[in-house]
This record gives structure tokens, sequence and C-alpha cells, in this order.
């Protein structure tokens, strides 16, 4: 069974949109974007780059596609990621596209959280879903979520869209690792265990 990994730059307040730069994502007025280069370090890279390791496909949303279509196919050749990202399979889940063209990409056909099962249920390395906060907030509303790998970084932005905004799903997280590099940044890997436990004092 392939496993669906959530895959996810966040601020400390919780915000995922437009990390890589200022008009990567607008939508509602958002004027933050680019806003995780100054707060990231080399122990970031390397931790991100460790992500993909045992997987061979990413699931995308479509404005994630969009984003990651434009720039990839070009992106400088030197960086080693470049290879890693245009060779790796993409499944692209959208309502708007007829055709995807970035080398191995491909359209998710029918209902998405179908198409995602079939997919777990596959041979093949783990799926990391990038970005696309749609589309993972479907997956955890499914229960098709199994890790979570998050850089949460020491910056607050106050707006924007967040992974799990209101309406999330309660859920217990058992730690698999977690770091803070030189930067400040917590590297954490959970994964789903179930309902969150309650208590008092």
């Amino acid at each position: 069974m392939r496993k669906v990994i959530i895959c996810t730059f966040l601020t400390l307040d919780g915000v995922m949109q437009a990390p890589g730069g200022p008009d990567e994502d607008t939508r509602s007025g958002f004027e933050h974007g680019g806003w995780q280069k100054p707060v990231s370090d080399d122990e970031v890279g390397a931790a991100i780059a460790g992500w993909y390791e045992d997987s061979d496909a990413m699931l995308l949303g479509r404005r994630t596609y969009e984003i990651f279509a434009s720039y990839w196919p070009t992106a400088d050749p030197g960086n080693p990621f470049t290879d890693r990202m245009n060779g790796m399979r993409k499944y692209v889940a959208s309502r708007t596209l007829t055709s995807v063209d970035w080398q191995n990409s491909a359209l998710l056909e029918g209902d998405v959280v179908d198409a995602v099962r079939a997919l777990k249920a596959s041979d093949g390395g783990d799926l990391n879903v990038v970005g696309s906060g749609d589309l993972a907030q479907t997956l955890m509303r499914h229960d098709l979520v199994d890790e979570y790998r998050l850089t949460v970084h020491p910056v607050i932005i106050g707006t924007g869209k967040r992974l799990f905004a209101d309406g999330a799903i309660p859920t217990g997280l058992e730690p698999v690792s977690v770091s803070t590099t030189k930067g400040g940044t917590v590297v954490g890997v959970y994964r789903p265990n179930g309902k969150p436990g309650y208590g008092s004092y």
C-alpha cells in the first residue's frame, strides 16, 4: 500500500500560501508571497530532499501544478532538485484542466477521492501532496493521509490560506521525527493515530 504524504511549508501561525515568491499566489489580496526564503536555511533544504527518497510521484492540485509547470521545466539544470521534480510522476486533480503538458504528468480521472484510493492500492512508491491546499484538505476529510511532513518557519503572517483551516477533522498525531534547524525552523514528521484525547488539570 502506497502512503499519501502531505509535504508543506508553514508559517508559525499555520499559513501555507505562496511561500516561493511574491507573485506565486495572490488570491484574496495576499501580499506576503515569498515569505519562506528569508527564514530558510541549508538544513531545511536537506530535510526537504529527504522527503522524496521513498516517493516516486506527486499529487498536485491545479494551481500548484500550474505554478510548478511554469518553473521546473526551465529551472537551473545545476540544481539537483530540477531533474527530480521533472522526472517524477505527477498526478493532477483538476475540474477545469483538459490536458497537462509537463513531462510525466497525468490528470486524475473521475472522483478525486476514488482516484487517490486507487493510487494508494497500486504498486509504487509513496505519493507526496506538495502545496495543493484544497486537495490536501479533501484528502484529510476522507482519511486518506498517512503522514504529514511539515516545516514550520519562524515568521507570523496573520492572513492567508492555512493547511489546517476551520473545519479540519480533529486528529491525534504520532510524532515520527521532530528537529529544529539552526535558523529556528521546526521540521516535523507526524502520522495520524486516531481521534485526539481530552483531559483536564
